[in-house]
């Protein structure tokens, strides 16, 4: 049986997943157009963004949560590995930028790992959270990547953000194209998300949100008090 992670691997393949992944990662790059001298994490299954990412910024790694699966990236010398979405295997303010991606909707529990992301956080760093709109097709549609777990609408989203400690700063959109596997529909990707912006702007498929970190005022992350495994995905 295929784990979540093999699955999501073969939906990037596809001709709608290769468009799919172009059209989020437009609007990955508007958020952060420069990542030179940055550490990056890919969060939940990142590697399809982090192939165009890494080369711009001073290192790149993913981590995948335990209940995911893990595949391969780069397939010379992987830098992925599985882990638990409440004990990331990071020392304190680690990371620069870190991405999220097919990892929050399906997470066990919001709240431990949102502490997580904030603890691995340098202070001035910011999480750019990429997760299903609950009012686009892309969440509906059974085969679509984005109707595992639960969708969001953006108060949501925001509410998560603030209670976590928190800040958006920069809110955006992309998918507008349907879940549907027609060459001809995906042929006209760009079109679709023209045409979406202007005339259905609430009906996109994910919604993107940069956050910082938030510093004052707040308790330090709790410690869970037991030790956790990472395990490297097998070559």
């Amino acid at each position: 049986m295929q784990t979540e992670a093999q699955q999501l691997e073969a939906f990037y393949d596809s001709p709608v997943g290769q468009v799919a992944r172009r059209l989020v990662l437009q609007r990955v790059r508007m958020a952060w157009p420069d990542l030179g001298a940055q550490r990056v994490l890919g969060y939940g299954f990142a590697a399809p963004y982090l192939r165009s990412l890494s080369g711009d910024c001073e290192r790149a790694v993913a981590l995948a949560p335990a209940h995911l699966g893990a595949v391969r990236w780069p397939q010379q010398r992987s830098l992925t590995a599985l882990g638990e979405e409440d004990a990331m295997p990071f020392a304190d303010s680690t990371f620069d930028r870190i991405l999220i991606v097919h990892g929050l909707e399906t997470a066990d529990a919001f709240r431990p790992l949102m502490r997580q992301i904030w603890r691995v956080l340098t202070p001035a760093g910011r999480v750019l959270i990429i997760v299903p709109n609950r009012a686009s097709l892309w969440a509906q549609v059974l085969r679509s990547p984005f109707a595992q777990g639960r969708p969001f609408h953006r108060g949501e989203l925001d509410r998560l953000l603030r209670d976590t400690m928190f800040t958006p700063e920069r809110w955006d959109s992309a998918l507008y194209l349907p879940p549907l596997k027609s060459r001809r529909l995906i042929g006209t990707g760009r079109n679709w998300e023209r045409m979406g912006r202007a005339l259905w702007p609430r009906l996109a498929g994910v919604h993107l949100v940069e956050a910082s970190k938030s510093l004052y005022g707040i308790a330090p992350p709790e410690k869970t008090g037991r030790k956790k495994f990472v395990l490297a995905p097998q070559p």
